[in-house]
């Protein structure tokens, strides 16, 4: 079973720097089933970080097919990966996309990451557009049973572990001339 993710955006009041009382409208991810037990993770989730009252004002189904956690990276930015397939039928190249959310601090260490997450990926891809996701945090779904002690430590691995710095190969060439 695959994983739907639910955009929970969380409108509660925060105070800044300076001291003063500002209103904020945060979207937040969770894992879930359901819009009804989206909801019900969200407040369960909010509860812990938020003392005053706030309110969900908007869920809907999230477009990412992973998400990427890593360790000392505090901002999620969104990964356009575009597939690359050759249709044997019309002769044509086609492409198709799909959205990874991944942990970084800057957009170089976000192409760094989505590289070295699709360091695997057996066909061509390309990386058409990287950029920072207005997405504050993740929730996961762990029911806590036996069984999934294993998923949570290889989540909690991913979070912890930094990608290796992947080498980038540049396979134009260009003509250089000695300056004299």
């Amino acid at each position: 079973m695959s994983t739907i993710w639910y955009e929970c955006k969380v409108k509660y009041r925060k105070t800044d720097e300076t001291g003063a009382q500002k209103i904020a409208n945060e979207p937040y991810l969770v894992d879930a089933l359901s819009y009804t037990e989206a909801e019900s993770r969200i407040n369960e989730e909010m509860s812990a970080y938020i003392s005053e009252e706030f309110k969900i004002t908007n869920i809907k189904v999230a477009n990412y097919a992973e998400i990427h956690p890593f360790e000392n990276a505090d901002r999620w930015f969104r990964s356009k990966v575009s597939l690359l397939a050759y249709d044997e039928e019309s002769g044509k190249e086609r492409k198709t996309n799909m959205y990874l959310l991944m942990q970084a601090n800057d957009v170089k260490e976000a192409y760094d990451n989505t590289v070295g997450v699709m360091k695997g990926t057996m066909g061509d891809y390309t990386i058409p557009a990287i950029s920072e996701s207005p997405i504050m945090d993740v929730f996961p779904y762990f029911s806590g049973e036996e069984g999934e002690t294993e998923q949570l430590e290889r989540f909690n691995a991913l979070k912890a572990s930094k990608p290796e710095a992947a080498e980038i190969v540049d396979h134009m060439e260009f003509e250089t001339e000695m300056a004299e």
